[in-house]
């Protein structure tokens, strides 16, 4: 048994993913005593880089940065901790069998193909960000509650109304009507192009459960567009070392805090004494006390696993096993001999991020064959060549592919493990119908399906959030009554993962807003 099962530290973060560093840098600069506990190897979570072919590495999960508050970034020193840029302001290129590929934002280009959207998208652009810095008001900060006599909480609620207010009474009734929504018809509505409609959104269901045509996708729009007024950036970083090297940047800024990190110690349980979180026991057989403890893994391992049902009462289980956790996003790696090139994508593009979804119509069907456990044979894609600017995840002359794959589901009829060969396949003669030559370039190719992202990630279901963005698992009660404000039903015990508010992407808020939490006064 090590030393540190006989101390006693301020807090316990179970989890070295992105929030949970952020969350343990926090509270460490505030003179906590903090021990983090990673059951991987290394930390980073779903925002690491690792190898999946020999000389191959690439970012596991998330393979895109543009989401983390650019205060948030400066304050933690990222940069002074080695984090720095392969490239910036990475173009979004919308591709399609049926016409050239479309640069978004290229004005010029879009004017070409129809006047109508090259007039509309500015105005549009303008409308949503202004949407956008109202919901990015919700996300910097812990969500109050309702029917309380705290003055905080009705603050809260008084300046979110006032936000709304200030919109102005047309903009204020124009955001009333479209947030439930469903994206297909407010693209419809504003566009005729389909590649353009198509590009935009693919945005509103990336990392989501739901097709375009699904009520509130509207609401996961404006939830991506909050998140980027939040980096104050519009376009998408990458990061030298790839996503992992966030995470790398995250854990040093946490240890220069005084956080103390431990890779490898998988958490068994969470300790309960009278009736109160007072550690954890290791999978090691250690015990580690702890005055309070904070979970980054999803709400379901938390509450389910971890702390045990026996500790809660049946109506707040029955919430969290109704908790919708279920991933439909699945990523593929393609390590490759040489470049891939994209028919009518310019060099200066590739680098980019290529968006694989030429209509919502396209769209839309690639989500129908998930409600019967299958895969469409056009699943939309979200493509990144990263060593057009990140040499160093691939031998010398050689390129990695990374991919998001919308839609897979958690399950397939016949299971994986005779379909994952198959749909590797099938997705692999997809991209080479727009990169000739592809197929015949691939040296290996990894798929993680929401089941595989489960197994690795420890995260049930394999959702990329955790669980839904939905508005019944948004803002003030996400995940469930009774857990929101990062606190649970048990004193001493905090979430701080992606399960809570704000939600999934690699932002740091929910981290940073659980530190605060546990760090405010009880009322």
């Amino acid at each position: 048994m090590s030393n540190e099962s006989a101390q006693v530290f301020d807090v316990i973060v179970i989890g070295a993913g992105h929030n949970g560093l952020v969350c343990a840098t926090t509270l460490a600069r505030a003179g906590q005593s903090v021990l983090v506990l990673e059951a991987a190897d290394q930390v980073g979570g779903m925002a690491i880089t690792r190898g999946f072919a020999e000389g191959f590495k690439v970012s596991a999960a998330a393979h895109l940065f543009n989401q983390m508050p650019l205060p948030l970034v400066r304050d933690l020193n990222l940069k002074q901790h080695g984090l720095q840029w392969a490239a910036t302001d990475l173009p979004t290129i919308g591709l399609s069998p049926h016409e050239a590929p479309l640069r978004i934002g290229d004005r010029d280009a879009l004017h070409v193909r129809c006047e109508a959207d090259a007039r509309a998208l500015g105005p549009f652009d303008a409308r949503m960000n202004r949407f956008g810095k109202l919901m990015h008001a919700l996300l910097a900060s812990a969500p109050p509650r309702l029917g309380t006599a705290i003055w905080e909480d009705k603050w809260a609620l008084a300046k979110m109304a006032l936000k709304l207010r200030l919109l102005g009474r047309q903009e204020m009734r124009e955001l009333l009507r479209i947030i439930g929504m469903n994206a297909y018809d407010l693209l419809e509505d504003e566009f005729k192009n389909p590649l353009l409609k198509g590009t935009l959104g693919f945005d509103a269901i990336v990392g989501s459960n739901f097709g375009p045509r699904a009520p509130g996708t509207v609401l996961t729009y404006l939830y991506r567009r909050a998140a980027e007024v939040s980096a104050q950036s519009s376009t998408f970083v990458q990061p030298i070392g790839g996503l992992g090297a966030v995470t790398q940047a995250l854990a040093r800024a946490a240890e220069a805090a005084g956080a103390r990190i431990r890779t490898q110690a998988p958490v068994a349980r969470i300790l309960v004494e009278n009736d109160q979180a007072s550690g954890v026991f290791l999978e090691s057989g250690e015990t580690v006390l702890a005055k309070a403890v904070i979970s980054n893994v999803d709400a379901k391992t938390t509450f389910l696993n971890l702390l045990g049902t026996e500790h809660l009462d049946t109506g707040f289980v029955r919430r969290i096993d109704h908790f919708r956790s279920r991933g439909m996003t699945a990523k593929l790696h393609l390590a490759l001999s040489k470049r891939p090139h994209f028919t009518g994508v310019k060099a200066e593009w590739l680098g980019g991020r290529l968006i694989l979804s030429p209509s919502l119509n396209d769209l839309e069907r690639a989500f129908n064959p998930t409600k019967y456990q299958s895969v469409s044979a056009t699943p939309a894609l979200e493509i990144t060549v990263p060593t057009i600017h990140d040499s160093s995840l691939a031998p010398a002359g050689q390129h990695v592919l990374s991919s998001v794959v919308q839609y897979v589901p958690y399950t397939v009829a016949g299971g994986w493990a005779t379909q994952r060969a198959a749909v590797t396949a099938q997705l692999i003669d997809l991209l080479d119908q727009h990169a000739p030559g592809l197929r015949d370039s691939v040296i290996a190719a990894e798929l993680l399906t929401p089941e595989d992202l489960e197994k690795e990630f420890r995260i049930t279901g394999g959702h990329w959030h955790h669980g839904d963005l939905a508005f019944d698992q948004f803002y003030m009660v996400r995940p469930v009554p009774g857990a929101t404000q990062y606190e649970t039903p048990l004193p001493g015990l905090y979430l701080c993962g992606a399960s809570s508010h704000p939600g999934g992407g690699v932002m740091g808020l929910a981290g940073r807003h659980a530190a605060h939490r546990v760090l405010r006064p009880n009322p």
